[in-house]
């Protein structure tokens, strides 16, 4: 089981899996150290298989670096990020924990092994602490997507046993989660709090809850106030500002032929990914690469559902969280791992079954709703020019969150039986990842970043390309 508190993170822009997750890295690479900290000399970070092939362009080094510094992915103060690298990008000196002062030197401690991937997962990491005299402390960790991370004796350990597990009511299949709600008359939303209150109070649930709904709710603000270009190279402009200030000019008018309402939600994701993108703070849902999808539908229900309420948005985050609890635990949502149907789909599948159930829909209608979105999304490709989660991901985004909502409203125009079964597509999207070629997973060495990269010379895309295949 897989609680909405680890599910929906506050983190730093701009991914999950490549930032996120090597700053939580390094945070509990410090608590390792413990009080041996005080006798370090120096820090290596040695980045492997997609960490380090896309790692520049999403900031996985200076990530890590903050880590080792002392700052979290929920706390650190994203309009100072360059003040807190500066001492060590460009003075070579590093306070590590923000206790011991160490030299270190850029070019010499991060080391990038692009063609080299650790056995467990494309997001590998090692992080090493060299004393006087030759001794070293080292631990290995993965970042297994959406902010999760893994050091090789959680990876090694045996299973947790059922009896152990915290939750009454555990599920980890669709069919059981399904065969629940019916015994006990429940909905989705019910049994999720059923299960979250028996570890956290209902008011900590609450809470918890409220606070990831205001901070995508401020992430869209900020994102519909800035323009300029992203930072990375590739000299992506901002639209979403543009884009509010037309779509306010133009509200109430009926000359949109009923669809305005969508032109809002591709803003609304436009907005979050261009903060996403610009290293801001958003909220991991299930990814920071498909962040925008969850607030774009959510932002839906409040501007355009009259049924809008602050406790549907619980249950809506509640609903969604089930359905990411269940790709995860069956799947995958890390796009270096099973590509953007891992992330993007992921949430496309979230943000239907979440609508589905405040619209009220039933439980099988929900679940319906999250095949949809799942299904129309199988096969699709990791492959961001650059490295950087621009193109084509900040589109993509505004893409799916259309996508859930027509998934939402097809499915609440059945009765929730379907052909597929939300456990088939799960188990579809797996196996397709498998088969994916690494190239499509997170590695910018396939698809649009390769062909659709201005940056590179024509006949130069032509070698890689041959070079690729042989």
């Amino acid at each position: 089981m897989i609680s909405v508190f680890d599910l929906f993170k506050i983190g730093i822009g701009p991914s999950s899996s490549h930032t996120v997750g090597p700053m939580v890295a390094a945070s509990r690479f410090l608590s390792l150290l413990g009080e041996h900290i005080n006798q370090v000399k120096q820090v290596r970070v040695d980045l492997y298989g997609s960490l380090s092939a896309t790692g520049k362009g999403h900031a996985t080094d200076t990530a890590t670096i903050l880590g080792l510094l002392g700052h979290k992915p929920r706390t650190i103060d994203t309009t100072k990020t360059e003040s807190y690298l500066r001492p060590v990008m460009e003075d070579g000196v590093m306070m590590l924990g923000g206790v011991q002062q160490i030299a270190f030197d850029y070019g010499r401690d991060v080391v990038w092994y692009d063609d080299v991937t650790l056995p467990f997962h494309p997001n590998g990491m090692t992080l090493t602490a060299l004393f006087d005299e030759g001794e070293s402390i080292s631990q290995t960790y993965y970042s297994i997507g959406g902010g999760f991370v893994m050091d090789d004796k959680e990876i090694n350990a045996e299973s947790v046993h059922d009896d152990e597990c915290q939750y009454p009511y555990p599920f980890r299949l669709a069919s059981e989660l399904s065969a629940i709600c019916e015994a006990k008359s429940w909905n989705i939303a019910e049994l999720m709090q059923h299960n979250e209150t028996a570890i956290r109070s209902e008011e900590e649930v609450k809470n918890y809850l409220n606070e990831i709904w205001e901070v995508m709710q401020a992430c869209v603000t900020e994102g519909c106030k800035k323009d300029g270009i992203l930072p990375g190279g590739l000299n992506v402009k901002r639209r979403a500002k543009a884009l509010y200030d037309q779509l306010s000019k133009e509200y109430g008018k009926s000359t949109d032929g009923g669809l305005l309402a969508m032109d809002w939600v591709d803003l609304y994701a436009l907005a979050v990914n261009e903060e996403n993108a610009a290293g801001g703070k958003v909220v991991t849902a299930p990814t920071n690469g498909a962040a925008g999808i969850i607030p774009a539908v959510l932002h839906y229900y409040r501007g355009f559902i009259p049924e809008f309420s602050y406790q549907g948005v619980r249950d809506f985050l509640l609903v969604a969280g089930a359905i990411g609890a269940l790709i995860k635990q069956n799947a995958s949502i890390s796009g270096a791992e099973v590509g953007c149907q891992g992330e993007v789909g992921s949430a496309c599948a979230m943000a239907a079954a979440g609508l589905a159930h405040v619209m009220g829909g039933s439980v099988a209608q929900c679940l319906n709703a999250a095949e949809i979105g799942l299904e129309h999304n199988l096969g699709l490709t990791c492959d961001p020019i650059a490295g950087l989660v621009q193109v084509p991901c900040i589109e993509r985004n505004a893409m799916a969150s259309v996508k859930a909502i027509n998934a939402a409203r097809l499915a609440l125009r059945g009765d929730g039986s379907h052909h597929v079964s939300l456990d088939k597509a799960i188990l579809t999207m797996k196996e397709t990842g498998k088969d994916m070629m690494d190239k499509y997973k997170e590695t910018a060495r396939g698809g649009l970043a390769v062909y659709a990269d201005n940056r590179i010379p024509t006949a130069s895309v032509g070698v890689m390309v041959g070079f690729s295949q042989c």
